[in-house]
């Protein structure tokens, strides 16, 4: 039996992002061909059980995100390769620095998902930047197999490093907690962290300048960048400002009677977001990058700034391309793929 360790997320159970959801997907109660440990934020769990579906939990007493993650991902994957781990699987690059030093010391298979393309996001000032660009150009060139979640991302990796990179995106069938019962009331949805890199302010600059009722989901009380937009367009009578919801039931119900939902994104590679609304079988508008184009195989809406936004916003009905985007998420994203996938690699 091969052993398995997963290092760079907050852990399971799922309570933070997308890594997250794609390790909580990537366990099976029912797997005997793998010795999984996943290693746990200990600052993040006040119940450490020890056992989760058939994997190992070891925790480690930091913070997996913000500035203690590199420590984090450094001491997780100095733990595994003493304690003899066959193959690594890294999520994100924060601690992709010490893998010079892990190859001296163990022959383990290290795959490493470097994420979307961290060092570019506007969030980062410029010494943070270059840290980051500089793991991922570690990371790439000490892993055996470098994952990107998106065929842009992979194409990038080709020509800043020219090292191919497998594509393997996220599933997000699991959105779909029940049978679809699909309704129209009237709004349109939009859902993401409230950060500028998601063009939050020019969705809703749109949306306040038509009819069209939105409800947008997201953190607005984190920062002040949400807290001044949500000051401004709540005043609106269409827009909806909603606080973040976890319940994926509730947010099943919110996303199967949506008019049509809008995305914003313009980093980070596969969207699980855009992938998770691409299963309920409703028309998508999307912000014109690679990545959005890459997702949704060019089938999507798109817009690049507030007035194409508008357009589409009051042209959505006469271009609907729901079925399309349900073909490819079935075909595409669903967990049982991504987690055949991910195991291709370990056998």
């Amino acid at each position: 039996m091969t052993s398995i360790a997963i290092i760079g997320t907050v852990g399971v159970p799922a309570c933070y992002g997308g890594f997250e959801t794609l390790v909580e997907n990537l366990l099976d109660e029912d797997q005997t061909d793998h010795k999984i440990t996943v290693y746990c934020s200990g600052k993040a769990y006040n119940n450490k059980i020890t056992q989760y579906k058939n994997a190992q939990l070891h925790y480690i007493p930091l913070n997996a995100n913000g500035a203690q993650s590199i420590i984090y991902d450094i001491w997780s994957l100095i733990h595994t390769v003493f304690k003899g781990t066959d193959n690594i699987l890294l999520l994100g690059v924060s601690g992709a620095i010490c893998l010079p030093f892990i190859r001296l010391f163990s022959k383990a298979r290290i795959v490493t998902n470097i994420d979307g393309i961290e060092w570019r996001r506007d969030k980062w000032n410029t010494l943070i930047k270059k840290f980051l660009k500089f793991s991922e150009k570690i990371a790439v060139n000490f892993s055996d197999v470098v994952i990107a979640d998106n065929q842009a991302i992979a194409d990038y990796v080709v020509q800043e490093y020219g090292v191919q990179a497998e594509v393997i995106a996220y599933g997000g069938d699991h959105a779909v907690v029940e049978k679809l019962n699909l309704a129209d009331h009237d709004y349109a949805l939009a859902l993401c962290r409230i950060e500028p890199e998601n063009n939050v302010e020019m969705i809703l600059d749109s949306f306040s300048q038509t009819n069209k009722k939105l409800k947008f989901i997201g953190n607005w009380d984190n920062s002040d960048f949400g807290r001044s937009m949500k000051a401004k367009y709540q005043q609106f009578d269409n827009i909806e400002i909603v606080a973040p919801i976890y319940d994926l039931r509730v947010l099943f119900n919110i996303r199967q009677q949506c008019s049509f939902y809008v995305h914003g994104h313009s980093a980070g590679g596969t969207n699980p977001s855009l992938v998770e609304m691409m299963h309920f079988n409703k028309s998508i508008i999307a912000f014109d990058c690679n990545y959005n184009r890459a997702s949704t195989e060019n089938n999507a809406c798109y817009f690049a700034n507030t007035n194409e936004l508008i357009e589409q916003i009051n042209t959505v009905n006469t271009v609907n391309n729901a079925e399309y985007m349900l073909e490819i998420a079935q075909r595409r994203y669903t967990w049982r793929k991504i987690k055949q996938q991910y195991f291709d690699l370990f056998n």
